[in-house]
C-alpha cells in the first residue's frame, strides 16, 4: 500500500473504526433498550459520516467510501421495515 502513503496496520484501522462505532452504538441500544429502528438509523448515519470522513478528511478511500454507503444504504432499508412491520424484522 505504498503508493498511498498509508501502511497497512493504518488501512485495517481504518477498516476496524466503523465495526467499533456500529458495535457501541448496538451495545448502547440493547442496554437502553431503544426501538431497533432507530439504532438500525443511528448506525446508518454512522456509516455516512465515516464515508464522507474517509474521502474528505483521510487520503482518499473510495472503495471503503462506497462499501460504507452500501451498508447505510441497506441499514436505512432495514430501519424503514422494521418501523413499518416491526414483526419482519430480523434484528
Amino acid at each position: 500500500m505504498s503508493h498511498l502513503d498509508v501502511d497497512v496496520i493504518d488501512f485495517l484501522l481504518l477498516t476496524i473504526y466503523p465495526v467499533i462505532g456500529l458495535f457501541i452504538i448496538e451495545m448502547i441500544s440493547r442496554a437502553i433498550k431503544i426501538s431497533t429502528w432507530l439504532k438500525l438509523t443511528t448506525q446508518g448515519f454512522l456509516s455516512i459520516v465515516f464515508a464522507i470522513a474517509y474521502v474528505t478528511l483521510i487520503t482518499a478511500h473510495w472503495l471503503t467510501s462506497f462499501v460504507l454507503v452500501a451498508l447505510a444504504v441497506a441499514l436505512f432499508y432495514q430501519a424503514r421495515r422494521a418501523k413499518i412491520n416491526p414483526d419482519k424484522s430480523i434484528y
